[in-house]
């Protein structure tokens, strides 16, 4: 009797730690863009040019993720975004979309 309930609940239990699995890896993508948005916006502060950052932005990111710089009135706004899909059974349609922001004032000499 035991045997029986412990195979029909094993596939349940696998599919709640994989839905764990993920959601540590959507937790790690997150803060790879926060912290790619916050070194993106250092150096912008620094007076790096636009390139710079893009390219430290892109370094810092997980791949395949997007980044939105804007400039004006003595401050720079860096956003990252991400997406990772989740596993085929868990739904291959749900792909959620987690970002990094960051604001900073350039620095004057």
């Amino acid at each position: 009797m035991v045997t029986a309930e412990l195979a029909a609940a094993l596939p349940a239990l696998a599919l709640v730690m994989m839905a764990a699995i993920w959601v540590i890896g959507l937790t790690s993508i997150q803060l790879q863009c926060s912290d790619a948005a916050r070194e993106a916006a250092r150096a912008a502060a620094r007076g790096e040019s636009i390139q710079t950052v893009r390219d430290i932005a892109r370094t810092v990111a997980p791949r395949q993720a997007e980044v939105e710089i804007e400039w004006g009135d003595n401050m720079v706004k860096i956003e990252i975004r991400a997406s990772l899909r989740a596993p085929a059974p868990l739904g291959a349609a749900l792909s959620p979309t987690v970002s990094g922001h960051a604001i900073a004032l350039e620095e004057r000499p």
